[in-house]
């Protein structure tokens, strides 16, 4: 090839790039404009209920008189509050959320610019995170739509609009930072991340496109020390959430595909023992009774390849695409078992209606316990805890319920305060809590050294006089 003809090779090259790049936008502020009057601010209320002691004075801790005068203290009740965000999706005033923002509110307040409506919870999923809410009035909407979060690449703009800390109307611009992050979070994670900042109360708004389309919805952010954005916040993609939400209009709760085995991951050695080339699939530990995959004859030991025609490449992946699954579908699947390749037909289940589903909500009790030395009740700290709170996902400790006016705490700590540590101690749990506590108290120690997480997730240390 001569050189002028390399020279204009190179500039055909340069030029076709050139007009097939996307432009960077010089601002967002038409994008914004336009995108504002469907994002709302979400306030909620819930009563959480304590004692108080009606005498001007407070007996010290272990003094017998304030075990007798235990029935002069008085029930009061305050009411505490959260912020969140959410979108308009139809004109009528229904509003996506997160679930987590809406959890146990007993009223719900819907801010769209200077107007404010009450709001009723039509579904929710928290399992996903996602609830839908309907504004109790009849006036009409701007709204927004989904786009096809599928289409969102690596290096696109993306735009979230919120309520950060209370400032409403906030508008943050980033790009797509990877797709389908797995943070241990819910059992169908499969989130966009974004550098866009996303901080406390941007949860449940909208991550946008530079088409104006919803591409996600803000949920979780990685902060180290509970501290605000340092770029990594998560969305679930558009795509996912609208099935559920689809579901959640119509039914008022979802419908999920059940196959009705426990699974783990598929090992490297587990891979090389079973003559795998890598290792792939789902591996079976167990398969229910009665379930759709006991009636096809899978088996403890098998390796799920393939579902429905969609492949299975790590453990994770098989619960989001049974999931996302119409119930009643005839599938078929493609398991290993015995070192070759087998199929299997099975009609799905629907896993809101199986035994293992209403086992497993019947279990998250939050059991109460009284740690007498110290005049408080606690419970232990829930997966519910750590994904409402977005706390790091090793947390644990207590959760303070109730505060005699008698207590050592009383006007040091609230409620709803997380007990992680005493004299620097992990707390597993209110049992333990307790023998640390009454270990101390037996060692006629004077001061205990807490570490706490406050109602606005701060880590703090308090040092509390006990004898």
């Amino acid at each position: 090839m001569s050189f002028i003809k390399k020279i204009l090779f190179t500039l055909f090259i340069l030029n076709f790039s050139i007009v097939n790049a996307k432009p960077v936008p010089e601002s967002f502020a038409d994008l914004a404009e336009k995108l504002m009057p469907s994002v709302v601010n979400i306030s909620t209320t819930q009563t959480v209920k304590t004692t108080t002691n009606q005498f001007p004075f407070q007996f010290p801790p272990g003094s017998p008189f304030g075990e007798m005068f235990k029935d002069f203290e008085r029930p009061t009740e305050r009411k505490a509050s959260s912020l969140g965000s959410g979108f308009i999706i139809q004109d009528n005033g229904t509003v996506i959320t997160n679930n987590h923002v809406i959890a146990n509110a007993e009223d719900i307040l819907v801010r769209v610019g200077d107007k404010e409506y009450k709001a009723k919870v039509l579904g929710a999923d928290p399992y996903m995170d996602i609830a839908v809410l309907k504004m109790e009035t009849n006036e009409k909407f701007t709204t927004v739509k989904f786009g096809d979060s599928d289409k969102a690449r690596v290096g696109d703009w993306a735009v979230a609009i919120g309520n950060p800390f209370g400032l409403g109307g906030t508008v943050t611009a980033g790009i797509i930072s990877a797709r389908n992050r797995d943070i241990n979070l819910t059992r169908y994670d499969d989130f966009i991340q974004t550098d866009a900042s996303i901080n406390q109360g941007n949860s449940g708004g909208p991550l946008f496109n530079l088409k104006g389309e919803v591409i996600g919805i803000n949920t979780a952010i990685i902060a180290p020390g509970q501290s605000g954005s340092i770029g990594i916040g998560f969305a679930i993609p558009a795509n996912a959430a609208s099935n559920v939400i689809n579901q959640l209009i119509e039914f008022g709760e979802t419908k999920r595909g059940w196959l009705g085995v426990r699974i783990q991951e598929v090992t490297k050695e587990i891979a090389d023992v079973e003559k795998l080339k890598k290792p792939i699939g789902a591996l079976v530990a167990s398969v229910g009774q009665n379930s759709p995959a006991d009636k096809a004859g899978i088996k403890a030991g098998d390796i799920i390849l393939e579902f429905d025609g969609k492949k299975i490449d790590t453990m994770r992946t098989l619960p989001k695409v049974v999931a996302n699954t119409k119930v009643g579908k005839s599938v078929q699947l493609k398991i290993w078992r015995d070192k070759k390749s087998i199929t299997k037909r099975l009609v799905l289940g629907r896993l809101e209606s199986s035994e293992e589903f209403k086992e497993k909500k019947t279990k998250i009790i939050k059991k109460e316990k009284e740690i007498e030395s110290l005049k408080i009740t606690v419970r232990d700290v829930t997966k519910e805890d750590i994904t409402s709170r977005r706390l790091k996902k090793n947390t644990t400790g207590t959760v303070i319920l109730d505060i005699s006016s008698r207590s050592p705490l009383v006007n040091l700590l609230s409620i709803n305060d997380i007990i992680i540590e005493v004299q620097k101690k992990p707390v597993k749990n209110s049992i333990d809590l307790n023998k640390i506590v009454e270990s101390i108290f037996k060692k006629g120690e004077k001061t205990l050294l807490l570490t706490v997480i406050n109602s606005q997730n701060q880590r703090r240390y308090l040092g509390v006089k006990i004898n």
